[in-house]
């Protein structure tokens, strides 16, 4: 497995009431290749739990196993390197700098690592042709449409080729048929780069795409029962 959750805890507490259990004994597993979707209404830890894999924070107990390794109680050193290099992150807020091309934000993670601009862009350049996006590289993030906007940021998610990308509400801005093409996308490229792929959301599509969908309530994951399968558009040939 590439994700393995183990018996995972997480609690606040809360001055004069009882602690808060946004994540509480949750175990779940995501293999290379494999599109993971979980579903939960705020509040019910999902953004913790996020964290929790992101060694944003450390859990009370469990363990958070990532390609073999604990990453549950890293050093803060090893934490940014852990976020640079081995996790993608595909959010609903874009966190781009609007001054700068596709290209230039998209290769924001690979100039991290110490590469060369000149020499990110190379490494960079199938990647956008793949999303579509070679003739809107040189653009300014300011002037894409919504839908471009988020694949570059699926762009620089995997720009460092990592083994895990955590998705947070990646639809979030797009309509409906846009937000099911950048789903069906995600699938895709997990499958064609043996990423593993953990997507958090609201969006009904994502269960028609995903291999699995579970859900959070309560800091605890208990089975998806979607109210009605989802219309889904038709989408053309590319």
């Amino acid at each position: 497995m590439m994700l393995d959750i183990r018996r995972l805890v997480k609690h606040y507490q809360v001055p004069g009431g009882e602690p808060v259990r946004a994540v509480d004994d949750v175990s779940l597993s995501v293999a290379r290749g494999e599109l993971v979707a979980l579903y939960g209404p705020s509040g019910s830890g999902k953004t913790t739990l996020l964290k929790l894999i992101a060694a944003v924070m450390a859990p009370d107990s469990g363990e958070v196993i990532v390609a073999g390794r604990d990453i549950s109680h890293l050093t803060d050193r090893e934490a940014a390197r852990y976020r640079l290099c081995e996790v993608g992150f595909v959010l609903q807020t874009f966190h781009m700098i609007a001054g700068l091309s596709a290209i230039d934000n998209a290769s924001l993670k690979l100039v991290g690592t110490g590469l060369r601009v000149r020499e990110a862009h190379q490494r960079m350049t199938p990647l956008l042709t793949r999303l579509g996006l070679d003739e809107r590289a040189e653009h300014r993030v300011s002037t894409l449409s919504m839908g471009e906007r988020q694949r570059v940021a699926i762009a620089k998610a995997l720009s460092t080729d990592p083994g895990l990308l955590l998705a947070d509400e990646p639809t979030g801005n797009l309509d409906t048929r846009r937000g099911y093409e950048v789903l069906a996308l995600l699938r895709e490229l997990c499958r064609e780069r043996d990423t593993a792929v953990l997507l958090v959301t609201h969006d009904p599509q994502a269960a028609a795409v995903a291999d699995r969908a579970l859900a959070l309530r309560d800091g605890r994951l208990v089975e998806y029962l979607p109210d009605a399968p989802p219309a889904l558009p038709t989408l053309q040939p590319q």
